[in-house]
């Protein structure tokens, strides 16, 4: 148990044991009652400064989504400014530099232990100190790292004091990385004879329906003065806690060393982790000396069978999959970088809900609370290490620590991440600048080799992109790269943007590859929102195809504006090829984010999801309507979004104006109705999912209904939503436990009487009011530009919806929020904190 003293009040406060995914069963939460100041200080490290005045917060905390201080309209917004050194690429956030502060006490239970801290991730460049002594920096902010913290701690009952400064200075990244410490820190105890940290690599080498191997392989640390016997005891618990099979085996350790050991386990008639279906297992093992247990650690793992067959394809317990991936960043919307558990494991949620089935990590590791999630849920994983090798992107990036850390780092990430069902394949880069040129082979070679050693059970790959304008050297300079990978990623190869201007030997990469290495697979690993169909058609079409990443799967902030499509005038020209459109959609303050995912940051669906359904066969036909382009004006298309369209038949004041309806559907003809008449009928064009009609806007309902021959196979309506009477709250859990790490998101809906969503209501403010056993965490909507407040207890809502965070405090009882609006009813929900 660890005490926190605070000098100021003159007590002693026990912390609470928060209840978040740790990466070590050892590990004990370490993320309560830190103190910290935004400053450029000196001293701070040293026990007896003064930080009394500093705020006391709980972990994981971003301080780059906080309010920024002199707000002015069009300079100063929220957590905004034109000022930003990362302007569009950041969505116009501030770093600087964060200094926290701890003061703990240790109890009994550590007297005689090795004490280390761990860090899931610090943003970044992180300097950290106990009792004034220097620990060491690390520098890339999305690995975790540990200290050993035990000769420098006070004895025990005196207090003790860890300093942590992290610097997020200069232009260090392409979009918002968030800024401190941005996910959890643990205290881990553990004895001189223990199992290593990330330690115990769990394989399941032979799985079928009957019978699966279990191959666990541990390394044990004896860090005393004196050869150490023990025996190790493995056992495999299933979903419900029971040990299912279990083994012994001695072990003889001299000191100061460590040994490797492997067991093999037998599981019958195994219960397999899949995507549906997503099983999970516990390998426990215990260090036993003396008849006593002197160390323990548990691991989840999954017992599935994962293939990479180069004529079949990717096969999960024998059955082939194909990816309908979508890329991330690791921001949570609203909550900018914080890696609160619930909003991680909700992210997933969304996303799978959304008919995904994989994510690619770009392009950085996650959080452990992330991956967790996707263990749990069912989703596969690319997990990513890097976004520049040696060659800079910025000018104060990770291009800096490469040549000195990226062995450390890599080995971090594999280390870390092995152990999840969900991670099917590495990927050790996005869009390398040199991965043409001798230093990307090399590298490559290392990297790839380094991955082999640490998990020679899945696939290497890296994002390789080749673009007119982009790229600067010929394909064959970047094949003695990619024979480093197992499988090719190629980013945006099928993609048929006219701004790509892509010539046929790009177009046909893929085929031409294969024809050289007939025993390969490949993949996209990203690809544009308007090419979904173009992609899955050469999915379905080659075994050897795996599937593909689309950009985005949900928006984050950051890149602002590189999917939102733009009203310019008719006259007005746009530059030509591809990084020309992409300066002309990102200096658009006040867009912040980059509003190409197919969730909007709230997590609603937009036109990408919705034509997605169609492309992915998951529904037969989905509906959209073109919101009003301006007498004068044009629609310019993102490069990196589609049109600019929303599920509404509520256009008021457009009564007997021209609208585009566009009907996604993979039948052959699709025909319109309105209030119960058909008003118009058309063939969809051959190649295409899309039947484009301009229609008279009346109020009422509309159907589109889509055929093949005479056969009706599916129909979308809309219908008019009345004026708006009043505010609808709903909680996605009303139940929640009282942990900070627990989340309650409430979706707030502007409706009518009959209690239909409104969405033509835009700009209207919300007015929230929490009361009881919780505090509202963030708050937030779905527009690209709206640089309010995300902290603030109001918040405009945005085509009809908003959202509101309710985070428990850490105590037993409900929590009431209630919203109100001038004109409407106001709307109110009840939350049980258990």
């Amino acid at each position: 148990m660890i005490r926190t003293i605070h000098f100021i009040t003159l007590f002693f406060a026990l912390t609470l044991a928060f209840k978040s995914y740790a990466q070590d069963s050892r590990a004990v939460s370490f993320d309560k009652s830190w103190r910290f100041i935004k400053d450029t200080l000196k001293g701070a490290e040293n026990p007896g400064y003064n930080d009394s005045e500093w705020r006391t917060l709980n972990l994981p905390h971003d301080w780059s989504i906080e309010d920024l201080p002199n707000q002015k309209e069009g300079e100063v917004q929220g957590p905004f400014t034109k000022a930003s050194i990362g302007k569009a690429a950041t969505g116009f956030t501030v770093g600087g530099i964060g200094w926290y502060r701890k003061t703990f006490i240790l109890d009994n239970s550590y007297k005689g232990k090795k004490t280390y801290i761990l860090f899931d991730g610090v943003y970044m460049d992180a300097d950290v100190w106990i009792n004034g002594h220097h620990l060491g920096n690390h520098p890339y902010g999305y690995t975790s790292f540990s200290y050993d913290l035990t000769n420098y701690l006070t004895a025990i009952g005196k207090p003790n004091v860890i300093a942590v400064r992290a610097k997020n200075l200069g232009k260090n990244s392409r979009w918002y990385s968030g800024s401190g410490i941005y996910r959890h820190v643990w205290l881990l105890p553990m004895n001189e004879v223990r199992t290593k940290l990330w330690g115990n690599f769990v394989t399941t080498p032979a799985v079928s329906s009957n019978q699966a191997t279990i191959n666990s392989q541990i390394t044990v640390e004896n860090t005393s003065s004196q050869k150490k016997a023990i025996t190790v005891k493995f056992e495999l618990l299933n979903s419900l806690g029971q040990v299912v099979t279990s083994k012994m085996q001695p072990l003889i350790i001299p000191r100061d060393s460590s040994a490797v050991l492997s067991q093999k386990l037998i599981v019958t008639n195994p219960k397999l982790w899949g995507l549906d279906n997503p099983v999970l297992y516990k390998s426990r093992v215990s260090l036993i000396a003396d008849n006593k247990v002197i160390d323990r650690t548990e691991t989840p793992f999954g017992i599935r069978s994962l293939k990479f067959d180069g004529q079949k394809g990717l096969l999960l317990n024998g059955q082939v999959v194909k990816l309908k991936g979508g890329c991330v960043h690791h921001d949570l919307g609203p909550l900018g970088a914080a890696s609160i558990d619930r909003a991680e494991e909700r992210k997933v949620e969304l996303i799978k809900k959304a008919g995904y089935n994989a994510i690619r990590l770009s392009h950085n590791p996650p959080s452990p609370g992330f991956l967790n999630a996707c263990d749990r849920l069912g989703m596969l994983v690319l997990d990513e290490a890097f976004d520049m090798w040696e060659k800079a992107k910025n000018p104060e990036d990770y291009h800096l620590y490469f040549k000195d850390w990226s062995q450390r780092d890599l080995e971090s990430i594999i280390l870390r991440d092995r152990n999840h069902p969900s991670v099917m394949m590495w990927s050790i880069g996005n869009e390398i600048f040199e991965a043409s040129d001798s230093a990307g082979y090399r590298n490559a070679k290392r990297l790839s080799e380094e991955v082999r050693k640490l998990d020679p059970t899945r696939p290497i790959t890296d994002a390789i992109v080749f673009l007119p304008g982009y790229t600067q050297k010929p394909w064959a300079a970047y094949e003695p790269h990619v024979a480093n990978l197992d499988i090719d990623g190629y980013n945006y190869f099928l993609d048929r943007s006219i701004y790509f201007q892509r010539d046929s030997a790009t177009l046909h990469r893929f085929e031409t590859e294969r024809a050289k290495h007939p025993d390969k697979l490949y993949l996209s690993t990203e690809y544009l929102p308007g090419s979904a169909l173009e992609n899955w058609d050469e999915t379905e079409k080659y075994p050897w195809f795996l599937g593909g990443f689309c950009w985005t799967a949900i928006d984050y902030i950051g890149e602002a504006g590189l999917g939102k499509s733009l009203t310019v005038p008719e006259s007005q020209k746009l530059p030509k090829g591809i990084m020309g459109i992409g300066l002309f959609y990102r200096n658009n303050w006040p867009v912040y984010n980059a509003y190409c995912g197919d969730l909007d940051l709230i997590g609603d669906r937009k036109t990408e999801s919705y034509y997605k359904n169609v492309v992915w066969r998951n529904n037969p036909i989905e509906m959209l309507v073109h919101r009003p382009v301006p007498a004068g004006q044009k629609e310019v298309i993102a490069t990196w979004g589609m049109p600019d369209e929303i599920k509404s038949w509520t256009w008021p004041g457009e009564e007997g104006k021209k609208m585009q309806v566009d009907v996604y559907t993979r039948s052959k003809t699709v025909k319109l109705e309105l209030n119960g008449k058909v008003i118009a009928v058309q063939d969809v064009p051959v190649g295409s999912i899309t039947a484009t009609f301009q229609i008279e806007y009346q109020p009422g309902i509309l159907v589109a209904k889509s055929f093949d021959g005479d056969k009706e196979t599916g129909s979308s309506i809309l219908s008019t939503a009345g004026k708006p009477v009043g505010i609808r709250l709903i909680a996605d859990r009303k139940k929640i436990n009282a942990d900070p790490n627990d989340l309650s998101f409430v979706s707030v809906e502007v409706i009518d009487s009959k209690g239909n969503v409104v969405p033509s209501v835009d700009g209207l403010q919300i007015n929230f009011k929490l009361t009881g056993a919780a505090e509202i965490a963030a708050v937030g909507n779905g527009s690209p530009s709206d640089m309010s407040s995300f902290q603030q207890h109001h918040k405009q809502v945005y085509q009809g919806k908003a959202q509101a965070i309710v985070r428990p405090t850490g105590t037993i009882g409900t929590a009431t929020l209630t919203a109100v609006a001038d004109g409407l009813n106001g709307g109110e929900v009840q939350i049980v904190i258990k």
